[in-house]
């Protein structure tokens, strides 16, 4: 099996170019090769595949073998991945994912990919959506976790987050897990804790469900910047500071854009 791996701004990735749709064990392929001792490691792995709605179909599982319908970090690294393959050389490119269609436009030198913004679409707090195991929409809402409080704020950027503004040196990130699995979440969220640093800027350290923790969450970075302008403590353009880098999302009436890097790391063959 041959692999490209990739990152971006540290959230690493398995490429699988699966045009001719030979994998149909996804769940167990990720399993394997997301390992970090006896796999390649990564926190997902990514499926190339063609698509008849857009350019190309990105179909992504984490490393617990779970399905993820949308990856911020994931999706540009995809788009560097078609373009500097030659698979797709369009710009902007249209990408099918399961949380639709999505347009990445690419900044290229000398032919290379070397940053993407992603139009990520909208958010949801519809408790239906999210999805909640409530009637009503959970914003700034204070919750008791294993006797430690938090005020969260709930809502689906592409898949399901939760934001929690606080001070990071107060925060273990393993509490994440907890929060994870709380029974206000029917399918698990990923959990992220912000910190503001100015009105333009904030500190994101995100527990990825069916990850851990990451060192870059392009969801959840832009889940955390929908909830802070929300509660009026950002503008629409923010810096986002994750412990694998800098990104910079956009709010443009109801639509959310994610700007960052994309690296190849290495390439090889695996054997299963």
């Amino acid at each position: 099996m041959n692999f490209t791996k990739m990152q971006g701004l540290g959230n690493d990735f398995v490429m699988l170019d699966d045009r001719e749709e030979i994998y149909n064990n996804e769940s167990e392929i990720a399993l394997k090769l997301c390992h970090r001792n006896f796999g390649i490691g990564a926190d997902g792995v990514i499926f190339i595949r063609k698509s008849e709605n857009a350019h190309i179909r990105m179909v992504i599982y984490n490393a617990d073998g779970s399905h993820a319908s949308m990856c911020g970090n994931g999706i540009r690294c995809f788009a560097k991945y078609v373009w500097d393959k030659k698979i797709v050389r369009e710009n902007p490119l249209i990408i099918e994912t399961d949380d639709g269609i999505k347009k990445a436009n690419l900044f290229v030198e000398d032919g290379k990919v070397h940053e993407v913004e992603i139009n990520m679409g909208t958010w949801s707090f519809d408790p239906k959506n999210v999805p909640l195991a409530s009637n009503e929409e959970v914003l700034n809402k204070k919750i008791s976790v294993e006797g430690k409080e938090y005020n969260i704020s709930s809502l689906h950027m592409g898949v399901p987050h939760t934001v929690i503004y606080t001070n990071l040196k107060d925060i273990n990130i393993e509490e994440g897990k907890k929060i994870e699995y709380f029974n206000l979440f029917p399918k698990k969220t990923n959990v992220n804790f912000c910190e503001k640093v100015s009105s333009s800027c904030i500190n994101v350290k995100t527990w990825e469900r069916g990850a851990g923790a990451t060192l870059a969450c392009g969801t959840g970075s832009c889940a955390s910047v929908v909830v802070g302008n929300k509660l009026g403590l950002l503008y629409k353009s923010v810096q986002v500071n994750v412990p694998g880098g800098t990104m910079y999302i956009t709010i443009e009436e109801e639509t959310v854009f994610m700007k960052g890097p994309a690296k190849i790391t290495f390439e090889g063959i695996i054997v299963l």
